[in-house]
Parts: C-alpha cells; structure tokens; sequence
C-alpha cells in the first residue's frame, strides 16, 4: 500500500529512494525477539538442544528444507544503502528490491550454521503449523534488476560467508559489532 501511496503523491524531494528488504541476518539483532533472522533463531536452537528443526515440505516437488529465501547479510545492506546516499544524484528516485537476488534453502542455512558453529549438522523435519500452511511461501527472492539498473555497485557475500562471519565474530562471542 506505501508503494502505491508514493508512486501517487504529486510533490517529492529531488531524490528519494524507498527499498524493500529481503530476509536481512545479521549482528545486533538480540532485541528483535521472534522477528529475528532464521540464522539467529538457527544459533539459538543449536546451542540449546544441539538439532535444528526445519519445515516439512508439503508441496509436491519440493523437497524437506527446500523451501527457498533471498536471505541478505545486513552489511550487504547498509553498504548498498550507504552508497545510493552517496551517488543520489546518478541514480534515478524510485522504490528498489534489496535482496541478493539469489534464494537459497533453509536446509543450506541450516548446515551452514552447524559448520560455523563447529558441530556437525543434526537435522529433523517437522509439520509445518496447521494455521500457516495454506499460507506459507515456498520460494521468495528480490528482482534486483531495477537496483543493478540504477549503476550502483552491487556485490553481496555469500551465504556460507555471511553465517560464517555472523556465527563465528558475532554470535558466539555475544558481540553486538
């Protein structure tokens, strides 16, 4: 609705830019509680039972773990974010995707944090809830060609990197940065 919103209004400032984020992970998100990222949560459930419990797929075609997210590491963001401020004046205004462009699985995720965390991966599949199954989304990833339109420098880590820098500097260390 804010997209629609402001692509109506008939006075803007010489440049704006709205950007919407994609599943963003990591350092200092201790405070968001249950809205924070999946790899927060991945951590979290490995330290305390030493498993990760992952959605059962119950899509056909799609396999346990399979479902898929353009998951971004918040550095990626800020630095993408920071440079737009910086070349607004080459950059058309407009509302941008900010993802990597590049969903990957939840199983990735998860065997990815194991391995930052040094433990090796103990995974078990469990029903997804009754009261969010017709709804869950399967697949979510950014459209960035708009953004690698706009001239911006767009380079992104790795997932592997990502979890790897977040788990191993941050999370396990219990720094906020």
């Amino acid at each position: 609705q804010f997209d629609l919103w402001v692509k109506e209004q008939k006075s803007a400032p010489p440049f704006w830019a709205g950007f919407k984020f994609f599943n963003v992970y990591g350092p200092n998100e201790y405070h968001k509680g249950r809205m924070a990222s999946v790899i927060f949560h991945t951590f979290n459930q490995i330290r305390n039972t030493g498993k990760m419990n992952l959605f059962r797929s119950h899509k056909s075609g799609i396999e346990d773990g399979h479902q898929k997210r353009d998951f971004i590491y918040v550095k990626d963001v800020i630095s993408v974010l920071f440079e737009s401020m910086q070349q607004h004046k080459d950059i058309p205004s407009g509302i941008y995707n900010l993802g990597t462009g590049n969903a990957r699985t939840f199983l990735d995720l998860a065997v990815q944090t194991f391995k930052s965390f040094g433990k090796a991966p103990k995974i078990e599949f469990i029903d997804t809830p009754l009261d969010i199954r017709d709804s869950y989304q399967y697949f979510t990833q950014a459209d960035m060609e708009k953004l690698r339109r706009s001239g911006l420098n767009l380079s992104f880590t790795s997932l592997e990197d990502g979890i790897d820098e977040y788990v191993s500097q941050y999370l396990i260390a219990e720094k906020y940065y």
